[in-house]
């Protein structure tokens, strides 16, 4: 596929099991239908109500930094029609996919049915405070850019658990993807590559989260 070959193997991105589930997963099945003839361009789209998909590139790199396991759960943050769950269910345990708006949880729990994913679930809860019922998690996603990071999501990582996603220090600043890791009580940070991922409503704030 020549998304996989031009946005993905040429971003740094050598996680194997990673790019073969890249190769599979059909990328148009969670676009509007006026959006399937672009939907492997290499940027985010949004597929209405102010949800994304991530671009290709920003996904694969947040996905290969967070190390997923085998044996992970994994908390998948305004996931929208489901393309993010979907891709981290073919590399964990299980993945809760959590959205806001019952029409892309609707559809996104569709789109599990369609290609059979019975490792994932999708459900509507408010997106800063995520779902606590299956906390802790290994891994938690947030697909969209972010001013601010709850200290309730912080709080639903495992030990030695990873949250990635795109932080704006500044409104109109440039983007970053960033790893956050919780060893025991302390969370530390690292910058991991520039990134232009739109921001999500959610999590726009003048005050961002300081350790």
């Amino acid at each position: 596929m020549n998304m996989v070959k031009s946005q993905i193997l040429a971003n740094k991105v050598t996680n194997q099991d990673l790019i073969n589930v890249f190769h599979t997963i059909p990328r148009e099945l969670f676009v509007p239908k006026a959006m399937k003839e672009i939907a492997y361009v290499d940027k985010a789209l949004e597929i209405g109500d102010g949800r994304y998909i991530l671009e290709p590139m920003v996904l694969a790199r947040l996905l290969q930094a967070a190390l997923p396991k085998s044996n992970d759960v994994v908390l998948d943050i305004a996931c929208g029609t489901g393309y993010s769950t979907v891709i981290i269910s073919q590399l964990v345990s299980f993945v809760i996919g959590v959205d806001d708006m019952q029409g892309m949880v609707d559809a996104g729990n569709f789109n599990l049915q369609t290609l059979n994913i019975d490792n994932a679930l999708i459900i509507n809860v408010p997106l800063t405070l995520g779902c606590a019922k299956q906390a802790p998690y290994d891994i938690i996603i947030i697909d969209g850019g972010v001013e601010t990071i709850s200290q309730s999501l912080l709080d639903k990582l495992s030990d030695k658990g990873r949250l990635v996603t795109v932080e704006y220090d500044l409104p109109n600043g440039p983007g970053i993807a960033v790893l956050y890791e919780k060893v025991k009580s302390h969370i530390g940070r690292r910058v991991l590559f520039n990134a232009n991922t739109p921001l999500l409503s959610n999590f726009r704030t003048k005050t961002r989260f300081v350790f």
